[in-house]
């Protein structure tokens, strides 16, 4: 086997370069230069990445562990998406300041405002150090492997920190065919500089979402801080805006279809060397049930959010996260079917089976294994999914799974008052941000629901005994008999009540915790779950992992001509094609931008989804676009590329052919909704805010004339 395993460094090196897809490794990127060039990239190899000098790289962060945003001054001001900032934004928010529903610009720097626990990663530098890590992992599987994996990793990434001076990660590329180091620097003092109001940054809401047109103002800025020297450092009043090594310039010239446009940002999670088997399930059973479990949480949120401001700021945030992929399921099985994906999975297998047999090689009977990994978890898949989907969703059943360290620390007798401290400051942490989105009302309702949708969609040998030995007995078996159960569940417990919480953590006790509904609730489940199913998942996941290493290896040596890039995993990527229109699935044309003409045909008057500000009707009206207007004259609120990205590139810039801003990218069409699994290059588009509209509202709405002359605007 290890004779069999080559370098994946040097079998990507020799492989041509498409353009439109493709997440490439900023460290690596020198493979698709001369193709970038030719497209009309006038910027070097080191402008792109360098760890010996400022490159663009430099300009890029991971914005608070899920998206991407870019420096655009030289004093720390950062651009990402509204909804990216959408948490802190909330989070700043009350009835009387609502600076989510009504914009909030800072004119100066001493009207910023601190979001506590948003941070920023730069990335430094990134080193192969896949040698180490194989040696290390050398004749391993499964959880031996993982074993091996994490102790290893644990070690090169304890050395690379420096003592806690930077953030370290080893990632596995490639399935685990290569590995490398990525070493940051984390800055912790981040403040709110400016934001549109809601219904401009989430303009046309769930309705608009993953569609095209789009005219969404979905930005916000905010800027990073750091002490004197420029390093990270905690919050503090005498910190100082941080100077970045490199900040994207901003162009107003415009863009035009077929311009270069080039991406760099945090791609988070795709599958696309998925074997036939698992998007057949996920078609099946994960996806339909997750959609199935999400309409219901939404449905229950909002119906208490449209009744309270303060439930609804409470909320909001992670209604816009449940929603998010709630659609983004339901497109992307319709568009797998749609392109007939499994049948295309199918026919590559064929080809490979071929070609492994007809060279009795090592991968003759790998997909014949594929298959009994699947058949053999295809009856558990769908409790997974209701276990971290429907158990979950309720606030109050992960705080009381959030009790069961320190329930077992209690009843080891080799632990004193001193050592349970660390569990019991473990359960206030996790209780601390459990109770940040913790509406009473809406948690009572949530918990009969998914309690509900448990029972009647897992199949009913693998329930917890709850069921039939609590709820069923006690309370019947009607809707309103899981209702019932959870108010009283609710009244009940000494986990949300702050007062009976702060005694319990004063003087834990093995009683307590086991006479507490919530408790008993959430470790019937858990216990069920984790001793029953949890290894069989695990089991699935392991084997999965061992054979997909392998099945991209053997895909890589028999097409030797084929490019290959590895899968989206939360590193910086840079992907780069054209701006580009598109014809949708009936054959209707669709130009490649959208005009603010375009959104005030949207507008409704006291809509959710398609209401505007009043100062923005105003200056539509008179047509006061300023230097923000395009050359005909109207302004350009969105457009079109034909770039590969995903969850995780919300906020990435999106430049031209000289590194100059032009947009920032928010979302994805719902034609090639099948992009993590299966790329289509006939209809996958990049949605970008462009930089024009984000610049006119700063600047024309919000009055923001501070920030619009900090920024370098080539006009």
């Amino acid at each position: 086997m290890k004779k069999l395993l080559l370098s994946i460094f040097a079998l990507v090196t020799m492989l041509g370069a498409r353009a439109d897809e493709g997440m490439w490794i900023p460290m690596l990127i020198g493979k698709n230069y001369e193709d970038m060039q030719r497209m009309g990239l006038k910027l070097s190899k080191q402008d792109l990445y360098s760890i010996n000098h400022s490159s663009l790289k430099d300009a890029i962060v991971q914005f608070g562990g899920g998206c991407t945003a870019e420096m655009i001054s030289s004093q720390g001001l950062l651009l990402t998406n509204h909804h990216c900032g959408y948490d802190a934004i909330a989070t700043l928010s009350t009835v009387q300041h609502n600076y989510l529903d009504n914009g909030f610009w800072a004119h100066s720097m001493a009207e910023e405002l601190p979001a506590e626990g948003l941070t920023v990663l730069f990335l430094q530098k990134i080193v192969d150090v896949s040698d180490e890590v194989k040696e290390a992992t050398a004749n391993t599987a499964g959880k031996r492997y993982n074993k091996a994996f994490q102790a290893i990793a644990a070690k090169i990434e304890k050395e690379a920190s420096q003592g806690g001076k930077y953030v370290a990660n080893v990632k596995e590329f490639f399935g685990g065919n290569q590995y490398l180091l990525l070493i940051y620097k984390r800055y912790k003092d981040v403040r709110l500089v400016g934001t549109a109001p809601k219904s401009l940054g989430k303009f046309g809401g769930d309705t608009d979402n993953w569609m095209w047109p789009r005219h969404t103002a979905d930005f916000s800025m905010f800027r990073v801080y750091a002490n004197k020297d420029n390093e990270p450092a905690e919050y503090s009043k005498d910190n100082v805006p941080y100077q970045p090594k490199w900040h994207l310039p901003i162009s107003l010239k415009g863009e035009q279809e077929g311009d270069y446009a080039m991406i760099f940002g945090y791609p988070g999670r795709t599958n696309r060397y998925e074997v036939s088997y698992g998007v057949k399930l996920a078609l099946s059973d994960v996806n339909p049930s997750i959609v199935s479990i999400r309409d219901k949480r939404l449905k229950i949120m909002h119906a208490h959010m449209v009744k309270n401001k303060k439930v609804y700021l409470k909320l909001t945030s992670l209604y816009s996260g449940v929603s998010n992929y709630w659609k983004y399921y339901i497109g992307q099985s319709e568009q797998l079917k749609r392109l007939n994906i499994v049948g295309e999975k199918e026919a590559q297998e064929r080809k490979f089976n071929d070609w492994a047999n007809a060279r009795q090689n090592y991968y003759m009977d790998l997909l014949d294994e594929y298959k009994q990994v699947f058949d053999d978890y295809a009856p558990y898949a769908k409790h997974a999914v209701y276990y971290n989907e429907a158990f979950r969703a309720s606030g109050l059943a992960k705080l009381g799974s959030a009790l069961e360290p320190l329930y077992k620390a209690l009843q080891d007798k080799n632990n004193n008052a001193d050592s349970l401290k660390k569990y019991v400051t473990a359960l206030k942490e996790a209780r601390k941000g459990i109770m940040k989105s913790f509406d009473s009302a809406t948690e009572v309702d949530l918990l009969a629901a998914m309690t509900q949708l448990y029972y009647e969609n897992v199949p009913k040998e693998q329930l917890p005994d709850i069921y039939e030995k609590t709820i069923f007995p006690h309370y019947g078996r009607s809707a309103n008999a899981y209702k019932t159960y959870s108010e009283m569940m609710h009244s009940s417990t000494f986990l949300i009540d702050s007062v009976k919480f702060e005694a319990f953590c004063k003087k834990p006790t093995v009683r307590a915790i086991e006479k507490d509904m919530a408790a008993q609730y959430a470790f019937n489940f858990t216990d069920n779950y984790t001793k029953n199913y949890q290894p069989k998942v695990e089991k699935y996941m392991n084997r999965k992992h061992d054979l997909a290493k392998v099945y991209i290896h053997g895909l890589m040596r028999m097409n030797r001509d084929k490019l290959y890039y590895p899968d989206a995993n939360s590193t910086m990527r840079i992907t780069y094609g054209k701006v580009q229109s598109y014809n949708n699935i009936e054959g209707k044309h669709y130009d490649y931008f959208t005009t603010l003409d375009g959104l005030m045909k949207k507008y409704k008057p006291k809509s959710e989804e398609f209401d505007v500000p009043k100062e923005l009707i105003a200056l539509y009206k008179k047509k006061d676009y300023g230097v923000y207007a395009d050359a005909d004259g109207s302004l350009h609120t969105c457009f079109l590329t034909n770039d590969d990205i995903t969850g995780g590139n919300s906020g990435s810039p999106v430049m031209n052919d000289k590194g100059e801003l032009i947009g920032a990218a928010f979302d994805g069409n719902w034609e090639a909704m099948s992009g993590d699994i299966a790329f289509d290059k006939n209809y996958k588009r990049t949605i970008v805010c462009d930089i024009r509209f984000i610049l006119f509202l700063v600047d024309k709405m919000g009055h923001a004339k501070n920030l619009i002359d900090e920024m370098d605007i080539r006009r």
